[in-house]
């Protein structure tokens, strides 16, 4: 199976609390809802269309605690996503958690669990929000493919997707929509170190 990361970031990287005020407050922060604005129809179908790859959901437990509050609760028959969300295998990468009760869940106790996953048979492990997970993932290259949805707005606070020291990393971009509300839909492939070079002019890009 491949694992593929599909983040919701503003254009300064932030990731955390897009769906509404309250969905995620730690750390004092107060700009939470920053998505909604700019969804659309065309967006809802471009992400329904990648959980549709999803042979099982690959969570931190951050994450995982909160989706296993909020996705039971939606019960509304035309939703595109809480009957898939409820439905597939969870795996959450904890070192605290005993037991999901979120099911069907696996508790997965290092990162380097993922690898054991990504050898078995399947379309895709996503990952979706769980930032600092998709940070390790990337660090220890365990991750194929980057879905982003990047929103026309800076916030300048809360938890950014990258940060902190890491392995450098490579990404090649190979999907890329503008919707009609300003969201950039960009997928890339992972392509190993992220390249470096020096400046020799224009000369040497005719």
């Amino acid at each position: 199976m491949k694992v593929t990361v599909t983040e919701f970031v503003t254009l300064d990287g932030v990731y955390q609390g897009p769906g509404s005020p309250d969905e995620d407050t730690s750390g004092g922060f107060t700009q939470g809802g920053w998505l909604v604005p700019h969804m659309d129809g065309t967006f809802v179908q471009r992400v329904s269309g990648w959980l549709d790859l999803a042979d099982g959901l690959l969570l931190g437990r951050r994450t995982y605690e909160a989706f296993a509050r909020d996705w039971p609760r939606i019960t509304d028959p035309d939703d595109p996503f809480a009957e898939r969300m409820n439905a597939l295998p969870k795996y959450v990468v904890s070192n605290t958690l005993v037991e999901g009760s979120w099911q069907p869940a696996v508790v997965l106790k290092s990162v380097q669990a993922v690898g054991e996953l990504k050898a078995r048979p399947g379309r895709e492990l996503q990952v979706h929000g769980s930032g600092r997970l998709a940070d390790a993932l990337l660090e220890a290259g365990l991750v194929d493919t980057l879905r982003l949805v990047v929103a026309p707005t800076v916030l300048r606070a809360g938890r950014r997707l990258v940060s902190g020291a890491g392995a450098l990393a490579g990404l090649r971009l190979v999907r890329h929509e503008a919707t009609a509300k300003g969201l950039l839909l960009l997928e890339y492939e992972a392509a190993g170190r992220a390249l470096r070079a020096e400046y020799e002019g224009v000369g040497a890009f005719a």
